[in-house]
């Protein structure tokens, strides 16, 4: 347990970079590969034939989300402690917007639940109609989730940024990449809320890639190089 008494070391940094590598790795299984290859939008009855077909996927996707909540918790402590000298309110601040994303995240497990339960046989007094029905309705809830935890995402990472860029330890540049991609997911849920044009949607594709370059970046300079010396 030395290496989490020094947050400014080289090796605490490194450990944090592992954790965003976890979250990136098991995320991009879960939230992206996963939903992709088992639901159809709007149609329960292929959905959750899906899921009882390919029970294993559906599983290692629900393990997959769960490595990414374990993940994001000590990424989450970790990241507080590396730039609570740069600002203790606004490290803090970050640091709970972030356990709020994790908080939604873990409250969409259940949505997660409800369309296994209704993919299975247990509940034979509802026709499959009426299941195919509520099916849809659990798998959107659980894909509105993203819309819910990517604002106070938006939040954490506007923050984080300027953290970065302030601290002197880390790039400027990936601190400043960050702040400013941030508003693609905010651009991203209002354009999936509201049902924006594709104009606006160019530009959310646009921030999120910056941020998405920006936070690897970020995740490899810890893995590697660690922060500077002050």
């Amino acid at each position: 347990m030395h290496i989490f008494h020094d947050p400014l070391s080289r090796g605490y940094a490194r450990l944090t970079g592992f954790f965003y590598i976890v979250i990136a790795a098991a995320g991009f299984f879960a939230i992206l590969y996963v939903p992709g290859q088992l639901f159809t939008p709007g149609d329960g009855a292929s959905s959750l034939a899906e899921i009882t077909q390919r029970r294993s996927l559906f599983n290692a996707g629900v393990l997959g989300d769960v490595a990414v909540i374990l993940a994001e918790l000590m990424a989450t402590a970790m990241l507080y402690f590396m730039f609570r000298h740069v600002n203790e309110t606004l490290s803090l601040v970050a640091a709970l917007a972030r356990l709020m994303m994790v908080a939604v995240m873990a409250v969409m497990l259940f949505f997660y639940a409800a369309a296994l339960m209704l993919a299975g046989p247990e509940l034979t007094l509802l026709s499959n109609a009426t299941r195919a029905d509520l099916g849809a309705l659990m798998l959107h809830l659980h894909e509105f989730g993203v819309v819910v935890w990517q604002l106070f995402f938006f939040v954490h990472l506007v923050i984080l940024g300027q953290l970065v860029a302030r601290s002197g330890l880390y790039p400027r540049l990936l601190g400043f990449g960050m702040s400013i991609g941030a508003f693609g997911y905010l651009s991203d849920s209002a354009v999936k809320f509201f049902e924006l044009g594709a104009a606006v949607n160019w530009v959310t594709q646009g921030l999120l890639v910056i941020v998405s370059l920006s936070e690897i970046g970020f995740a490899l300079w810890l893995l590697i190089r660690g922060p500077r010396k002050a």
